[in-house]
C-alpha cells in the first residue's frame, strides 16, 4: 500500500471515530447525573483521550490540572499501569498517594521536549498492560491529536493530556485549550476545602478533602458545565459539591460603599 493510501486510510478512520461509529470502550461514572448527564453515555468516556488544562500560574505549575488528571486516572489503575510523560521532573508520588492513586502502578517517564513527549505519550497509549497515559504538552495540533487518538484506539487506554507551557509562556483561558481532537476540554482551578472531621476537645477542624473549580468546556456530542468537585473515598472519584453558572466562575469584585 502506497503513502497516500495509507494517510487516506487513517482520514477514513478518523471520521468514523468523529461521527460516533467507533467501539463503545465503557465509561468512568461520577455517580451524580448532574455531572454523568453532560456525556452522551452518561460518564466519561474511555478508551478516547482527554485534555485538562488552568489559568495564569497554573499553566506553568499544573498543579490543579494534574492533581485533577490524577483522581481519573486512579480508578482505571486497577486495569493495568499508568504511564505519566513530563518534561520537568517534579511529580511528587506520595501526594498522589494522598488523592488515592496507587503509586505502585505509576511509571514516570521524563523526556526532553515536546516532539518526545507526544512520541512518548502516543507509545504509551498504544502498549499493552497500559491502562491510562498522562501526558504533560504545551500543544496538541490536529494530526497529533489524532495520532493520540488512534493510539488509545490500539488497545483501549485512556489519555489525559495537561496543558503545561513551563517559565509562564502563555495565559488565559485561549491558553488553557491544550489540543484539538479531543474527547473532552476541561479547564480546572483549585477550590477552597470544606471542613474535615472534628472530634470534640481535639481543636479546631482541620480541612477537608480537596477540591476544584471544573470547567467542562468541550465535550463530544454533550454539553458543557461547571461544577464544584470533591474527591471522595467511595466508588466514585469525585464528587459534585456544587454546580456553577459560567458568571460563578469568575472571580467576585469586591463590594464598594455607596455614599
Amino acid at each position: 500500500m502506497s503513502r497516500a493510501a495509507r494517510l487516506e486510510a487513517v482520514r477514513a478512520r478518523v471520521a468514523v471515530l468523529e461521527a460516533g461509529g467507533a467501539p463503545a470502550r465503557g465509561v468512568l461514572s461520577f455517580g451524580d447525573v448532574r455531572l454523568d448527564g453532560a456525556f452522551p453515555a452518561g460518564g466519561l468516556p474511555l478508551g478516547c483521550w482527554h485534555a485538562v488544562g488552568g489559568e495564569g500560574l497554573e499553566i506553568e505549575t499544573a498543579a490543579a490540572p494534574g492533581a485533577f488528571a490524577a483522581a481519573l486516572a486512579a480508578p482505571l489503575a486497577g486495569r493495568g499501569a499508568v504511564v505519566w510523560v513530563m518534561r520537568r521532573g517534579d511529580l511528587y508520588a506520595p501526594g498522589l498517594a494522598g488523592l488515592g492513586f496507587p503509586a505502585d502502578r505509576l511509571i514516570q517517564v521524563q523526556v526532553r521536549d515536546e516532539a518526545q513527549a507526544l512520541a512518548a505519550l502516543e507509545d504509551a497509549l498504544g502498549a499493552a498492560g497500559i491502562a491510562a497515559a498522562i501526558g504533560e504538552v504545551g500543544s496538541v495540533d490536529l494530526t497529533a491529536g489524532r495520532r493520540l487518538q488512534l493510539a488509545c484506539e490500539r488497545r483501549g487506554a485512556t489519555g489525559f493530556v495537561i496543558h503545561r507551557r513551563p517559565f509562564g509562556a502563555g495565559t488565559g483561558a485561549a491558553a488553557a485549550a491544550p489540543g484539538a481532537a479531543a474527547a473532552t476540554r476541561w479547564i480546572v482551578g483549585a477550590a477552597p476545602s470544606g471542613p474535615g472531621f472534628h472530634a470534640p476537645g481535639l481543636g479546631p477542624p482541620g480541612l477537608g478533602p480537596p477540591r476544584w473549580r471544573v470547567e467542562l468546556t468541550r465535550c463530544r456530542s454533550g454539553r458543557p458545565g461547571a461544577w464544584i468537585l470533591e474527591k471522595t473515598d467511595g466508588a466514585h472519584p469525585l464528587r459534585v459539591v456544587a454546580e456553577l453558572g459560567d458568571r460563578q466562575l469568575e472571580t467576585p469584585q469586591p463590594l464598594r460603599r455607596a455614599g
